[in-house]
């Protein structure tokens, strides 16, 4: 009996977390129906500029490179051109 009277007194705070449980699973869901909607978005573009005869594979290099730091970026590229240069490739 003791047991189901300390039960008894959890339910307000254990209906509260499974609310809240249940808010946050309900929001990750909506968000990730949106980022698919959204990837979808991005896979249209990416096909309508291949129709126009962009290539692609470039696109995708600009806009992973444009996201980078300048400075990063700057370094990655010397790096990059120093290593190409020991293999006798520039």
């Amino acid at each position: 009996m003791a047991t189901t009277a300390a039960v008894r007194d959890d339910e307000p705070a254990t209906k509260f977390a499974k609310d809240q449980l249940k808010s946050i699973i309900e929001r990750i869901e909506r968000l990730e129906e949106e980022k698919k909607a959204i990837s979808d978005d991005i896979r249209d573009v990416y096909a309508e500029s291949k129709g126009n005869g962009y290539d692609v594979k470039a696109l995708r290099t600009i806009v992973r490179l444009r996201k980078q730091d300048p400075n990063e970026r700057a370094e990655a590229e010397t790096i990059l051109e120093t290593y190409m240069q020991a293999l006798g490739m520039l």
